[in-house]
Parts: structure tokens; C-alpha cells; sequence
């Protein structure tokens, strides 16, 4: 019955919260949290820098809050806000698909909104071709539902992502400030670029307009571009595909007439480290690369009996003493064999000009590794902004419902141990894009590189 009320729903195309499913039990419902729960206690690596009063507690106030849960979605919005107390980037819930695919973003039928982060604003930076007039690009949104849009961030979206920095954190709630189900209705203000206040009520529903302002291009795994100068520009756009390392030595006999690269990390989400250390191979001069040192953390069960009375003077030159303590605050840490990765390409094969390597907040996971291997290159520069600052190798399992998580169970750093994870790789070079920017159409990160590596070659002469 109920699969047959979530289809009629599908087909007469309006959804509420009040009409989604409750197809989870009391039990489930607690069995899924505590199942969460525990993996994080037993699995999560940065469990040292959370505090544990108030990751219990929320536990314990949750298991009541679940069980009261009207639908799927409320359940697993709650079990999203209670992973959110964990701050990491990969550590996630995810909706089942039976949710997933009545959620909408940017739609609302005749409108089409995209909202980026910019100065911890809520801007329009995209609309469909139709209404670019009414809603331009540019435009604040003030305030959502009568509330500022602070207000808003703060109570309604915020509390339920999983961030490692704060300011993925206010990209992302910005991005899916607007979320929710088909039918659902947001009252919203925005002051366009020209000063004018106007209101706007947005409904969930499906945008036939396929067109955008500004148009998109459509996102290559690769893409190399030449600027004057024999300047060359290379996107690499995620290594999640080895494919890509095909399409590098296919560009390679062509990036070697460059007097000047521009590598360009912007949109790479990551994948596989190895994809990316193997295009770097062929662009650093050293024969041994060094990438980031690894951790994760150790259960040895009588140790942590014994840990608990074991005081932290009593491990004061005691090794054992030591290990127990550790074993009992969930603290005693696998330092994994750590290696530098040999670089067997050819010098000749090469191609070591000057660099510029172009990063910014969704720079991340394995594209984040490459940072790490590229960090001591003196011919490479790194333009823009922070990374992501979260990466790791997450374990994924099976919630009540269809849903699933991750948890991260690896620890990275620099090879010297400076800590990444939380902070990003930062730039050697720091360029923001502004709202003017956007509404020019200018790329200052970009622009920036260009500048950086013509004074690089005029100093080389």
C-alpha cells in the first residue's frame, strides 16, 4: 500500500513532507541511528576532536527524536544533523533514492535557480535564459520565508551538512539553501545588482527550460587550452576516471611546445591519488615524489582495559602504560609504512616549465593528494583559494530504509605532518572571485596566473 501511495504521488506530480512514507519502524528508526553511531565510535579517525559529552548526549536525545519522526525524510534529516556534529567532509547519510529523486534544488517550474556563495552571501550566479531580466544574475537573496537569510542558513540548513571547513560549510548551505520536495514553496527577497528589493514566491517543480544564463560549457575530463606566449592551460577536472591519464599522453606530445603551464584543479572533485600522482610524474623533475602520510586508528581491546586504570602519570617512560591510555581515550593510532613514490618517467619525456596551479574550495579528496605531492616543486605556484580540506578513505555501509553512510577512516597529512584536513592546502598566491566578477563574467584566478608566469618568464631571460 504504501509503494502504491508513493507511485500515485510520483504520478500526479505533488509531494509534501506529510504524504512521504513512513515505511520505518520505531525500532529501525533507533536501530539505524545507533548502527551510525557505532560505526563512528569504532571507526571515525578525527574522534579525538570531537567532544564526546556532546556526541553522546545528542545520541541519547535522538533516539527519542527519530522514533517520533513523522516520514522517511524527517528520519533522515535527523540522522544528517546528528552526522553533522561529527565536522568532516567524508562523513556523510544519504537519503534513499526513493527520497533522493523527489528532491529539487535549483527548479521551480518557470524559474531556474542557481545560488553560490559569495562574502558568505546567498547570490545568484545562474538562472534559465527566460527570466535572466527578473532575477539577475548578481541578485541577494535578503531573506527566505520571512526570515534573513542568515537567520535561515542558521536554523533550517547549516545545522545538517557535513563540513571539515567552514567555509565548504557556507558554500554548500548556500548552494542548498533552497532544497526540498516537489510542491514544496519559499517565500523569498532579493535585491538585484541595481539596488531594487523585490519578492518572489519559488514552488518545486520541474524547469522545462533548458537553457541557462550564462551558458555553461559542457565539463570535459580533460581539457587543454593555449593562451600567448606558448602559454598553456590544462584542466584536469577529476581523476576519478583513468581515463584521464590517456588523455594526458595524448596532449603530451603538445604541452611539450609550452613555455609556461597553467594546471587548473578548480573542479576536480578527486578519485584515485594514483590517477593524479602519474600525470604529475611527467611534470616534476624528481625521481622520488612525496605524498601525504597516512593514520588510522587501532583497537586493541585489553589495552583498553587495562587504560582504564591507567592515570596519565603512570605513563611517564612507560611505554605500555602509555599504549593502554591511548587504547582507552580511543587514541592509539597505525602509523601505515610511508614510502615516497618513484617517478620512473623519462627526463626527456618531461615537461618542467614554470607552473601555476590553480585551486579553490572544490579542490579536493585525491585532487587534494596531488597538492601534497606537488608541494615542494619550486617551479609550481598554487593560485586561488583554500582547498576543500577533507580527504580519506571513507567505510561505507547500509542504513534501515535504502539510505547509507560513510565514515572516514583515514587520517592524512603533509609528510611532515602539518595537518591539511580541516584547514584545506592553501594557496601560495590567494585570489578570490567578487560579485563583480561574477556579473563581468571575469576569471581573477585565472587572470592572475597569466600575470604570475609572464613575470616568471621575463625573469628567466
Amino acid at each position: 500500500m504504501k509503494k502504491f501511495l508513493l507511485l500515485l504521488m510520483l504520478l500526479t506530480g505533488f509531494v509534501t513532507k506529510a504524504q512521504i512514507p513512513n515505511t520505518l519502524s520505531a525500532a529501525d528508526k533507533v536501530y539505524g541511528l545507533s548502527k551510525f553511531w557505532q560505526e563512528a565510535n569504532y571507526n571515525f579517525v578525527y574522534l579525538d576532536k570531537v567532544d564526546r559529552t556532546k556526541w553522546d548526549n545528542a545520541y541519547r536525545e535522538a533516539i527519542n527524536i527519530v522514533q517520533h519522526t513523522k516520514n522517511d525524510y524527517e528520519y533522515y534529516r535527523e540522522l544528517q544533523k546528528f552526522c553533522a556534529l561529527l565536522n568532516d567532509g567524508h562523513t556523510n547519510i544519504y537519503f534513499p533514492k526513493s527520497i533522493d529523486t523527489l528532491l529539487y534544488n535549483d527548479m521551480f517550474g518557470k524559474y531556474r535557480i542557481f545560488l553560490s556563495n559569495i562574502d558568505n552571501k546567498a547570490i545568484v550566479t545562474r538562472t534559465n535564459l527566460s527570466i535572466k531580466d527578473e532575477v539577475p544574475v548578481g541578485s541577494e537573496i535578503i531573506e527566505v520565508n520571512g526570515q534573513p537569510t542568515a537567520d535561515y542558513l542558521k536554523q533550517h540548513v547549516l545545522p545538517y551538512i557535513s563540513s571539515s571547513t567552514d567555509y565548504v560549510l557556507m558554500d554548500w548551505a548556500v548552494s542548498n539553501m533552497l532544497k526540498g520536495l516537489k510542491g514544496e514553496k519559499y517565500d523569498i527577497t532579493y535585491r538585484t545588482p541595481k539596488g531594487k528589493v523585490k519578492a518572489l514566491t519559488l514552488t518545486h517543480d520541474k524547469t522545462a527550460e533548458k537553457e541557462v544564463f550564462p551558458s555553461v560549457e559542457k565539463r570535459e575530463l580533460l581539457t587543454l587550452k593555449w593562451y600567448p606566449d606558448q602559454t598553456a592551460h590544462l584542466a584536469l577536472n577529476g581523476f576519478h576516471d583513468p581515463k584521464i591519464n590517456e588523455l594526458f599522453l595524448e596532449k603530451l606530445p603538445e604541452l611539450r611546445k609550452a613555455k609556461v603551464l597553467i594546471i587548473d584543479l578548480r573542479s576536480n572533485g578527486g578519485g584515485s591519488t594514483t590517477i593524479g600522482r602519474e600525470i604529475l610524474d611527467y611534470l616534476s623533475p624528481d625521481t622520488l615524489l612525496y605524498g601525504s602520510k597516512n593514520s588510522t586508528r587501532q583497537h586493541l581491546a585489553s589495552y583498553k582495559a587495562w587504560g582504564a586504570f591507567t592515570a596519565p602519570k603512570d605513563t611517564v617512560d612507560n611505554a605500555w602504560a602509555a599504549k593502554s591510555l591511548n587504547a582507552f581515550q580511543d587514541r592509539l593510532m597505525h602509523e601505515f609504512d610511508y614510502s615516497p613514490a618513484q617517478n620512473k618517467v623519462k627526463q626527456n619525456d618531461k615537461v618542467i616549465v614554470p607552473t601555476a596551479i590553480l585551486i579553490g574550495h572544490n579542490t579536493a579528496s585525491a585532487a587534494e593528494d596531488f597538492l601534497i605531492y606537488a608541494d615542494n616543486q619550486k617551479h609550481m605556484t598554487k593560485i586561488g583559494e583554500n582547498s576543500f580540506g577533507s580527504t580519506g578513505q571513507p567505510f561505507i555501509f547500509d542504513l534501515p530504509g535504502g539510505g547509507g553512510a560513510r565514515i572516514c577512516t583515514k587520517k592524512d597529512t603533509y609528510p611532515d605532518g602539518r595537518e591539511f584536513v580541516g584547514y584545506g592546502v592553501k594557496p601560495d598566491i590567494e585570489v578570490k572571485r567578487t560579485l563583480q566578477d561574477y556579473i563581468q563574467k571575469k576569471d581573477p584566478v585565472l587572470e592572475r596566473a597569466l600575470k604570475h608566469l609572464k613575470g616568471q618568464k621575463l625573469a628567466s631571460k
